[in-house]
């Protein structure tokens, strides 16, 4: 999209949390909201304040794990609006925090259900119809462990490092077709996964411990700082910049008017 004034943007995981302030950000912007998530309640309560901020939003209950119902909400955008301009996949759980060998299988699957095959099912429920206009970004969510190893938290850190190479490898796939793939990392933000740290204790770690209270005083990194970074990998600004893991704290503004080395910003090693 050129500018988010009357586009149309799908976010999933939009009821709280990091989707509820992107989706706010972006209809203060302009853009008509697609506001998909589980909890009827929060998405009632996101839809308020989207409209209280002069947007314009649509509710969507459903789960991400469920081709079918995200897949609906896509249809139900493209009936009402014309087509979907972007996605912000967004959905994902903190799963267990604790030693690897202490975890519950089940509690992994969880896991990987939402924040890999959940992003799996959003991408793949938009991508045919910006495939076949020509147009189209996705912006997905990413987190701890995409970029660096996470002890106590091994399972939400492998599935941010699996869905980092999934975009990597998707973007390659579409981008002859016009369509921007990208990962955005939104660093440390007061949500509810803070809290589920603070009441782990001693099993998620004193680092991680002492930064989430941190992030509970200061409220973490300033939601305008994630707000611009998803508007800019979701306009035309970026149209030469996919396939990309890209930090709030980068100095990505310099990607406005730079060509990005191939290498750069992604899980690929570099060797000396």
């Amino acid at each position: 999209m050129r500018s988010p004034q009357n586009a149309s943007v799908l976010i999933t995981g939009a009821g709280r949390g990091i989707g509820k302030r992107l989706a706010i950000g972006f209809a203060q912007s302009g853009a008509k909201v697609g506001l998909f998530g589980r909890s009827q309640g929060e998405l009632d309560a996101t839809k308020i304040e989207v409209e209280n901020a002069g947007g314009t939003a649509l509710r969507f209950r459903g789960d991400v794990c469920r081709f079918d119902e995200i897949s609906a909400a896509v249809d139900r955008m493209n009936a009402a609006w014309g087509e979907v301009h972007a996605l912000i996949a967004n959905a994902g759980v903190q799963g267990p925090i604790g030693p690897f060998h202490q975890q519950k299988p089940d509690q992994w699957h969880e896991v990987f259900e939402t924040n890999v095959v959940g992003v799996f099912n959003s991408c793949r429920a938009v991508l045919p119809q910006m495939i076949q206009r020509r147009r189209g970004k996705i912006v997905v969510i990413s987190g701890e462990g995409a970029s660096a190893p996470r002890p106590w938290f091994a399972a939400y850190a492998a599935s941010k490092a699996a869905i980092a190479r999934f975009v990597e490898t998707v973007a390659e796939e579409v981008r002859d077709h016009n369509v921007q793939v990208n990962s955005l990392f939104p660093g440390d933000a007061y949500t509810s996964m803070t809290d589920e740290i603070l009441h782990a204790g001693l099993d998620a770690g004193s680092p991680e411990t002492e930064r989430a209270e941190r992030v509970r005083i200061t409220g973490g990194i300033p939601p305008d700082k994630q707000i611009q970074l998803a508007l800019f990998l979701a306009s035309e600004r970026s149209n030469h910049v996919t396939g990309k893991l890209i930090m709030v704290q980068d100095d990505w503004k310099k990607m406005e008017h730079e060509n990005v080395r191939q290498d750069a910003y992604t899980l690929r090693r570099h060797l000396k």
